[in-house]
């Protein structure tokens, strides 16, 4: 997995008062749960472009006035109505410590059921996954090639090295729907297989 550095300052006061004056600034409170005590401090927004808005999870290098700290993005907040990041937590984590991360899912293939006619529905985008830092994936890969109309790949069909996923097993992640197109076609074919079928079985007049 990718590292990211972002720059901040550990915040001299806290309060209500003290965060909507690093909002004002275009800023973000934010903090870091440690392993014995939390660290409270503040990055400027921009920062967080190439952790928030991306498609895949990266772990966090926190530079806090020269004192760097590893991490993991936990939990982010976005104001409702102007989507601005008004709060983010992280986990500070060590490399012989597993750490529990919800990773992006990336799906890749033709599936045959979509070229049936069939419509792709992603129903989780992202897993919960748990593993030691250098084995995190930046993503989860799900290859859609063999899944025809209803198939479904569930997160118990997951499966990468040294890594445990946390999801319910018989969660779907993709599956490939039917759409109308492909609901026509099939009842068309239905019909047909059973006026085959009332044909053979009728008899013949004498």
């Amino acid at each position: 997995m990718k590292t990211i550095e972002i720059k901040g300052s550990i915040r001299k006061e806290l309060g209500k008062k003290s965060s909507k004056q690093i909002r004002k600034a275009e800023g973000v409170p934010c903090v870091i749960y440690g392993k014995e005590s939390n660290i409270h401090f503040h990055a400027q927004e921009l920062a967080f472009k190439n952790l928030v808005y991306t498609h895949e999870a990266h772990l966090v290098d926190l530079n806090l006035d020269g004192n760097v700290y590893k991490t993991v993005l936990q939990d982010i907040q976005f104001h409702p109505v102007s989507d601005r990041i008004i709060h983010a937590d992280f986990v500070q984590i060590f490399e012989d410590k597993p750490v529990i991360i919800s990773v992006p899912v990336t799906v890749h293939g033709d599936s045959v059921g979509v070229i049936a006619g069939g419509k792709l529905s992603i129903k989780k985008r992202t897993v919960k996954v748990k593993g030691l830092p250098k084995y995190l994936p930046e993503y989860i890969p799900v290859d859609i090639t063999e899944l025809k109309i209803h198939d479904s790949v569930k997160v118990g069909d997951l499966k990468l090295d040294n890594i445990d996923f946390l999801d319910m097993k018989k969660a779907v992640v993709v599956t490939i729907a039917t759409s109308r197109v492909a609901a026509k076609a099939e009842g068309e074919g239905e019909g047909e297989a059973a006026e085959g079928a009332a044909a053979a079985e009728t008899p013949a007049a004498e």
